[in-house]
């Protein structure tokens, strides 16, 4: 079965027929490298010179997809080159073929070729002159270093290069793609962060909204449906104007900042007032100190929506809130009744519970939240020592 040679690219092509045409022209006009009655002429005459031309030029061929087979093809038209007349053309030829054995060959050709023709050199330099004690002996070692060890050397040079280059541009497209995975982290964590702020700052008018409305709606009592109505209305606009704050940071993308009037641990007595105001019987109990910013704002997050979650979900009853400050941590208790509710449910999505567990988590922080008998309990833990220590 006959094996296919590999297509030679188009390059080669030109460098093949350049290099036969040249030769060709030197043929015409008789001009050879040595005259006939040279010792080193063995075959004479005009004739002879162009077979290892043509075989040289054919190896040209073969220079980028088989460098070896061509070089070592070459190699042996080389030396039948110089039993002739010898060809300008062919030995031009023969210093391209070492140059493409190094750069287009695989590694340890490169790294073996500029060491072997190094040594050639050297003993084509020392040898001769050894031989013939004449200053002209050490001609010969010249040849050898211009058609064999100097394309090797440049060949080489070349070739670690291009490698660098090579290197230089795969540490550029790892360093683009680290970028973009940073900036995709960093869209979702933004994401993430504002799907947050939108669910702690406007669920819980929502949600008081919800319960209130269907109440209104399933009780015939005039006074109570109008003390419902006003709640409805209370929450529209306070969750009107959060909606509205939020909206004007996402359009504004000069700042990467919280929402204006970044809510703190001080105004828990608010929270617990509005949490009274939509019917839930809150008792605070709060003694936090100094805490840092971001600990506060996750700690009035996850006290606002543990309300929210009461009010939709819990049974009648007390709702208990508990700040304390141990040894460096900030502890948060919310409990309330659990199971046994008559009254109409707002419907929940569990979205509460991941903005929670993520902003403690975020903090390395605990947070975990569950029954505990005729309890539901949510209670986080969220560092304050390490924070502290950062800050200063």
């Amino acid at each position: 079965m006959a094996v296919a040679l590999p297509r030679p690219p188009r390059f080669d092509v030109g460098v093949a027929l350049s290099g036969l045409a040249g030769g060709l022209l030197l043929w015409v006009f008789g001009l050879g490298v040595r005259p006939g009655d040279d010792p080193l002429v063995l075959f004479d005459g005009r004739g002879p010179l162009l077979v290892p031309l043509l075989v040289i030029a054919g190896c040209e061929l073969l220079r980028r997809t088989a460098p070896r087979t061509a070089l070592a093809v070459g190699t042996l038209a080389l030396a039948a080159d110089a039993m002739t007349r010898g060809s300008i053309a062919t030995i031009v030829m023969y210093t391209d073929l070492m140059y493409a054995a190094v750069v287009y060959g695989t590694a340890a050709t490169a790294r073996r070729l500029p060491w072997i023709t190094g040594v050639l050199t050297i003993a084509a330099t020392l040898v001769p002159y050894a031989v013939w004690r004449v200053p002209e002996a050490l001609l010969f070692g010249l040849v050898v270093a211009a058609v064999a060890f100097g394309p090797a050397s440049t060949g080489l040079i070349v070739r670690n290069h291009r490698d660098a280059a090579e290197a230089a541009r795969l540490r550029a497209e790892q360093t683009a793609l680290l970028a973009e995975m940073d900036r995709v982290q960093a869209v979702t964590a933004e994401r993430a962060r504002m799907a947050r702020e939108l669910h702690d700052m406007v669920a819980n008018h929502l949600s008081a909204i919800a319960i209130h409305s269907t109440a209104a709606l399933s009780l015939d009592d005039p006074a109570t449906s109008k003390e419902a109505l006003g709640v409805v209305r209370e929450n529209s606009v306070q969750g009107l104007a959060e909606m509205r704050r939020l909206i004007g940071i996402l359009r504004d993308g000069e700042d990467d900042r919280e929402p204006a009037a970044t809510p703190t641990l001080d105004g828990l007595g608010a929270l617990v007032e509005g949490a009274r105001a939509n019917g839930l019987d809150v008792v605070l109990d709060a003694a936090y100190g100094d805490v840092p910013a971001p600990v506060g704002l996750a700690a009035y997050r996850i006290v606002q929506e543990s309300l929210t979650n009461a009010l939709k979900h819990a049974a009648p009853g007390k709702v208990t809130v508990c700040l304390s400050r141990p040894a460096g941590a900030l502890d948060i208790r919310v409990t309330s009744a659990h199971g046994g509710r008559d009254t109409p449910r707002a419907p929940g999505s569990g979205a509460g519970l991941v903005g929670m567990r993520e902003r403690a988590a975020l903090l390395d922080g605990t947070f975990e939240a569950g029954p505990q008998g005729t309890l539901w309990v949510v209670r986080a833990t969220l560092p304050v020592t390490d924070i502290l220590q950062g800050d200063t």
